[in-house]
C-alpha cells in the first residue's frame, strides 16, 4: 500500500502540471482529465507522508468538490448500460447513507458523555449558549451582507444552526485542550439540535428567502429526528447494552421486538417502503398534505427501528469486535459522498457564487472561533475551556446540514454552504489545533 501512495504522490505534481499546460493551451478535455487525476492522487499520496496523513480526509473532500464540478453527470445518474443508469442521488439512497454516517459517528459516542453536564455545568452552559447563537447569527449576517441567492444564503444559516460534530473532538484531542468538555458539548448540542436548529432555520432562513412557508419548524424537527437522533440513538443503544445489567437489557430487547413488528409487520413494511421508493411518496404529497400525525407516526417508527438496529448491531459486534473501529471510516466516506452529490447537483449555482461562498465559509468559521473564545472568556471560563468552546463553535456538523437539506429536497442549494464549509473547517481546525498544542 505504501508503494501505491508513493506512486500517487509522484503522480500529483505531474498531473497538476499537465492540467496547467492543457488549460493555458485551450485543451479543455485534457485539462479536465488531468485535473481529476491530480485531486484524486493528492489524498492517496498524502498517506506516504506521516506528518500530512491527518489532512487526507480534507484532501478527499476537496476531490469530492472538484471532480463533480468537472464531470457532474458521473455523480448524478451515471450510465451503466444503454438502458440502465445508476441513480446514486436518489433521495432514499441519500437518506440511508446519511443515517449510516450518523450511526457511525454515534458508535464513537457514549451515554457517559452526558455526565459532563453534572461535573462542569457552567462551562457546558456557556458552550451551548455560544454554539447556538454565534454561528446562526453570523451565518445570517454574512448571507445578508454578501447578497447570496435566497436558498444558498439560507444554507449559511443552516450550517451555522447545526450542532458540532465529532471532528471537533478530534481537534480538541490534537490541541491538548479540555477533551471531556468537548465531548460533552458535542453530545448535548446533538441532543438539543432537533429543537434549536429548526428554530433558527425558520426564524432566520425565512427572512433570507422572504417566504414564511419556505421552512416549517415541525418538518425540520422531524427531519433531524429521522436523520440524526434515530441513528445516533441506535448507536447509544449498542453502548448501553455493553455496560448494563440483565434486567435493563431485557427491557431494551422487548422494545426492539416492538420495533420489529410495529410497521404493520415486516412484510407489509417492506412493501410500503418499495411503494415509496417507486414514486409513491410523490403521489401522496401531490394529492394530500403531510400532516403532523403522519410525521409523528413516521418518526416513532424510525425511533423504534433504531432500538432494533442497535440491538442487532450489538450482537454483530460480539462476533466482529473490530467493527466499531471501522464505522468512523464509513462515516468519512459518507461525508465525501454527500459532498460530491451536493456539488454535482448544485454545480451551476456553485460556479456562479463559488468564490464568494468560499469567502463566506472562511469568514463564518474564523468568526466562530474568535467569538467563541472571547465570549467564553467574558462569561468566566478559563483559557483552556474557552479554547475548547471556540473549537466547538467553529466546527459544525456538515453531515447534519446535508441530511436536512436532502430531506427538504434542496440539496443543490441549501446544502452548498455545507459542501464548502466542511473541508475548510477541517483545514482551519487542524492548523488551530497544532498552534494551540505548541502554545499551551
Amino acid at each position: 500500500m505504501l508503494a501505491v501512495r508513493k506512486i500517487a504522490l509522484a503522480l500529483f505534481p505531474v498531473a497538476l502540471l499537465v492540467t496547467l499546460i492543457a488549460w493555458t493551451t485551450g485543451s479543455g478535455p485534457m485539462a479536465k482529465g488531468a485535473g481529476a487525476v491530480a485531486v484524486i492522487a493528492l489524498p492517496i499520496g498524502l498517506g506516504a507522508i506521516p506528518m500530512l496523513r491527518g489532512y487526507q480526509f480534507t484532501a478527499w473532500i476537496v476531490a469530492a468538490v472538484v471532480c463533480p464540478l468537472i464531470f457532474p453527470h458521473a455523480f448524478l445518474n451515471p450510465q451503466i448500460t444503454e438502458t440502465f443508469s445508476l441513480k446514486i442521488n436518489h433521495p432514499w439512497a441519500l437518506l440511508i447513507i446519511i443515517q449510516l454516517v450518523m450511526f457511525g459517528m454515534g458508535t464513537q459516542m457514549s451515554i457517559r458523555d452526558f455526565a459532563g453536564v453534572v461535573r462542569m455545568p457552567h462551562a457546558v452552559g456557556v458552550g451551548l449558549l455560544c454554539q447556538f447563537t454565534i454561528m446562526p447569527l453570523v451565518g445570517f449576517g454574512l448571507a445578508k451582507v454578501l447578497g447570496f441567492p435566497p436558498e444558498i444564503g439560507a444554507g449559511l444559516v443552516l450550517i451555522g444552526s447545526c450542532s458540532s460534530g465529532l471532528a471537533s473532538n478530534v481537534m480538541a484531542h490534537m490541541a491538548g485542550i479540555n477533551l471531556p468538555l468537548s465531548i460533552t458539548l458535542t453530545a448535548c448540542a446533538t441532543a438539543l439540535a432537533p429543537f434549536v436548529t429548526p428554530f433558527w432555520l425558520t426564524k432566520l432562513g425565512t427572512q433570507i428567502t422572504g417566504e414564511s412557508s419556505q421552512f416549517d419548524f415541525i418538518t425540520a424537527m422531524m427531519s433531524i429526528f429521522k436523520i440524526v437522533i434515530a441513528p445516533i440513538g441506535a448507536a447509544l443503544i449498542h453502548d448501553l447494552l455493553k455496560h448494563t445489567n440483565l434486567r435493563q437489557r431485557t427491557i431494551v430487547y422487548r422494545i426492539a421486538i416492538v420495533g420489529a413488528v410495529c410497521p404493520l409487520f415486516l412484510a407489509a413494511g417492506v412493501m410500503w417502503l418499495l411503494f415509496l421508493i417507486g414514486g409513491g411518496w410523490n403521489i401522496i404529497t401531490e394529492y394530500y398534505a403531510v400532516s403532523l400525525t403522519a410525521n409523528v407516526i413516521t418518526v416513532t417508527i424510525f425511533l423504534l427501528a433504531a432500538v432494533l438496529v442497535g440491538v442487532i448491531y450489538h450482537f454483530i459486534t460480539l462476533k466482529l469486535r473490530s467493527l466499531d473501529g471501522f464505522m468512523p471510516v464509513f462515516s468519512m466516506f459518507g461525508i465525501i459522498y454527500f459532498t460530491a452529490i451536493a456539488t454535482a447537483s448544485g454545480r451551476n449555482e456553485l460556479l456562479a457564487v463559488g468564490l464568494l461562498l468560499c469567502v463566506a465559509a472562511v469568514a463564518h468559521n474564523t468568526i466562530g472561533y474568535m467569538l467563541g473564545y472571547w465570549l467564553s472568556r467574558l462569561l468566566g471560563l478559563k483559557k483552556n475551556d474557552a479554547r475548547t468552546v471556540a473549537m466547538e463553535v467553529g466546527m459544525q456538523n456538515g453531515g447534519m446540514a446535508f441530511g436536512i437539506a436532502n430531506d427538504m429536497g434542496k440539496l443543490a442549494t441549501l446544502g452548498l454552504a455545507a459542501a464548502i464549509f466542511s473541508p475548510w473547517m477541517n483545514v482551519s481546525g487542524s492548523i488551530l489545533a497544532n498552534y494551540w498544542k505548541k502554545h499551551k
